[in-house]
């Protein structure tokens, strides 16, 4: 991708010039769906927490995308078909990259405690305007960085007590630079047109990474209907729906304003963990999420001039 001129007005992905009149009603229901999949993935933690002490963490994500690509392939397939041999190459591509943090991110998190591999795994809203630069040759404006410093500040308050880096917080680092890798190559390979399709061959590759990684172990499934209900829900609603709606809002969203945004994740959390689990509202849940809070008004509604023209364009 390729950093456009401050002022000019953002191009589609087939080159023709769009008013940024045009543009400002789909990038603002970008943002809403952004943030209708942050809740979505912050209510599953503690469904998460309690299904994992029965059923296996590996086994779990294998069933959950497995399920989850199961029904798009039987409903959505031919959007897949429609899409061309470049756009499902990109597709492996991306759903390659995103089984594997997860892989790496669940082993991570097997080596330290869950709040320090929930900051960790935050780190990909530092790495993923890195990568956009290094990557893209896209310049982040200073509005855009500050927007970033409030989030990471705002997920060491949520998550951080006491850090040392070991092995486990390497292996989270690393899923976070692929997490990050993900939402750079998401913005720049995806249009309106392809998102559906696109994201069908994530799920199923992901489905395919997901199953390898658990089949050494042998596989174990739920026994408790309420298991079952689970699983179904976090395949259906925070993976398949949640993925496609990621997919189509980056088409509208540069990669690191969508990064600032997913941030709300560990908010959606913690709410529905003083909601649903029963945990107390404290001084860290109310300041962390204010800094992230404060740090998506920075990326979205501060100023009024723009913070980055990208127009993403990553080579086959």
């Amino acid at each position: 991708m390729s950093a456009g001129q401050a002022g000019q007005p953002r191009s589609t992905h087939s080159g023709s010039p769009e008013h940024p009149a045009t543009v400002r009603g789909p990038a603002l229901m970008a943002v809403f769906g952004l943030l209708a999949v942050t809740a979505v993935w912050g209510s599953t933690f503690f469904l998460i927490k309690d299904l994992v002490t029965r059923v296996p963490v590996l086994d779990f994500l294998a069933l959950r995308f497995a399920v989850a690509a199961v029904v798009l392939l039987v409903f959505a397939f031919p959007s897949v078909r429609r899409l061309s041999p470049t756009a499902r190459r990109r597709g492996i591509a991306l759903g390659l990259v995103y089984g594997l943090a997860q892989i790496l991110q669940t082993e991570g998190l097997a080596h330290t405690s869950a709040s320090v591999s929930g900051f960790v795994t935050g780190m990909y809203v530092v790495l993923t305007p890195v990568l956009a630069g290094l990557l893209l040759r896209q310049r982040i404006g200073r509005f855009t960085w500050l927007a970033v410093a409030l989030a990471t500040a705002g997920l060491a308050v949520l998550a951080l007590r006491g850090l040392s880096f070991g092995f486990g917080e390497t292996l989270t680092l690393l899923s976070a630079a692929l997490y990050a890798l993900h939402i750079v190559g998401v913005g720049a390979w995806t249009n309106h047109r392809d998102a559906f399709g696109l994201s069908v061959v994530q799920i199923a590759v992901i489905a395919c990474v997901c199953v390898l990684a658990a089949l050494p172990g042998g596989m174990t499934v739920p026994h408790r209907a309420g298991d079952w209900l689970a699983v179904l829900y976090m395949a259906l609603v925070a993976g398949a729906f949640a993925l496609v709606m990621q997919t189509w809002a980056q088409a509208h969203l540069p990669p690191t304003r969508a990064a600032v945004i997913m941030c709300m994740e560990p908010v959606w959390a913690s709410f529905f963990a003083v909601l649903f689990g029963g945990e107390l509202l404290t001084f860290r849940m109310v300041a962390g999420g204010g800094l992230i809070l404060a740090a998506m008004y920075t990326a979205e509604l501060a100023p009024r001039r723009r913070l980055e023209d990208e127009t993403p364009h990553l080579p086959v």
